[in-house]
């Protein structure tokens, strides 16, 4: 399963997950879904600087990776950025080029994510940027052996509906687990069950208004420890 690369269909110019038959990011504007949900989620970038590190399930486009890495470099705060996702079917590198063509702003970050990263590479160091480091695999697997804490966490698998495995109350437990004290959690999805799931795994959890068609979101806060 690491190793399987993921099937793309194309609807109107957004790739499609034909295995999930989801869309990457939003049919109407992914720069800006991006940016509402996982920035603004995570109360980014207020929160930048230091030794920052961000955990993300499901890589996919790379997208949230350039956004957040655009808006590290405006915030101009000194510090570190790290960039961890786990990504089970990582896209084909035509398909990235093809998809991420569609945000000539952030042309300058694509290009230099396309030229130095590549599925399976380990941790590298972005020129000029932060240090990404994609783990291929399942998440259910690969995140509890992970040696590391974020700050902040982006959860982007496709559709609980359809892609229930990234969802899983165990897998957001070990989430929670891989969270620093006050770190924080953001997801589009509103569904109650995994709001629960981010209760019981020691987070904060709240609603918060969504992005485009979507009317609600989730935000979450982990309880500093005693």
């Amino acid at each position: 399963m690491a190793d399987q690369t993921a099937n793309i269909d194309w609807r109107d110019g957004v790739p499609i997950a034909c295995d999930f038959d989801d869309p990457y990011y939003s049919l109407d504007n992914g720069l800006a879904e991006t940016r509402h949900v996982f920035l603004d989620g995570n109360a980014l970038p207020a929160r930048f600087g230091g030794d920052f590190h961000i955990g993300e399930l499901g890589f996919g486009t790379g997208l949230n990776l350039l956004v957040t890495w655009a808006a590290w470099d405006r915030a101009g705060r000194p510090g570190t950025l790290h960039f961890t996702s786990f990504e089970a079917f990582p896209m084909a590198p035509a398909d990235m080029v093809a998809a991420l063509a569609h945000f000539p702003e952030l042309a300058r970050y694509a290009q230099t994510l396309l030229a130095d990263w590549q599925a399976g590479a380990g941790p590298v160091a972005l020129t000029g940027g932060p240090t990404l480091h994609v783990i291929t695999g399942d998440a259910r697997q690969t995140l509890p052996a992970w040696h590391d804490m974020a700050d902040a966490w982006f959860l982007d698998g496709f559709s609980p509906a359809k892609n229930p495995e990234l969802w899983e109350p165990a897998l957001l437990r070990a989430v929670g687990q891989h969270t620093k004290p006050g770190g924080t959690a953001a997801t589009y999805s509103a569904a109650g069950h995994i709001r629960r799931s981010l209760a019981d795994a020691g987070f904060d959890v709240t609603r918060a208004p969504g992005y485009g068609r979507k009317r609600h979101m989730t935000r979450a806060r982990i309880l500093d420890a005693e």
